[in-house]
């Protein structure tokens, strides 16, 4: 296919994917802009720097009359491009690795906070139901006090 084929289909995949224009740029500005990327994706570093590399190498090509294919590609640039293609249809990119590894995340908090609350509602009840014993205990304890009081009083003046 060549390297520059290679790179127009990656880049119309990453244009596709990210609904921009910017296409392989696009995404390289995701990764970037993508907090702790590196420590969610194994690979994150050497991805992001690759894209930028072949970037580059494509501007080189496309805008030095002295660069070609020939003198600034190897066989493994091209296998590369194809091989990071697939992995975003197969969604094992670096942002797609991403996304699953944060959502993951994400329902492992919601999940443990989920019981959390369900722990403090139970814990909360249980409280509700010990206080409500006693309340009704002190009530029936200052209304005794009073009626005995009254009793007393009235008795005083009899």
């Amino acid at each position: 296919m060549g390297f520059l084929d290679s790179y127009k289909h990656l880049e119309k995949l990453c244009g596709e994917v990210l609904n921009d224009d910017r296409r392989i740029s696009a995404y390289i500005d995701e990764m970037l802009n993508t907090p702790n990327g590196s420590f969610y994706v194994k690979s994150w570093n050497e991805d992001l720097n690759n894209l930028k590399h072949y970037r580059w190498v494509r501007n080189k090509i496309a805008h030095d009359p002295e660069c070609t294919e020939q003198n600034m590609c190897d066989p493994e640039d091209e296998l590369w491009l194809d091989e990071f293609y697939s992995r975003i249809m197969n969604q094992t990119d670096p942002l797609s690795l991403y996304r699953q590894a944060t959502l993951a995340r994400t329902h492992d908090k919601f999940a443990s906070k989920s019981v959390q609350i369900t722990n403090t509602r139970t814990q909360s009840s249980r409280h509700e139901k010990t206080a409500h014993k006693n309340v009704g205990c002190a009530t029936y304890a200052i209304i005794s006090l009073l009626i005995i009081a009254g009793i007393v009083l009235l008795t005083r003046f009899i």
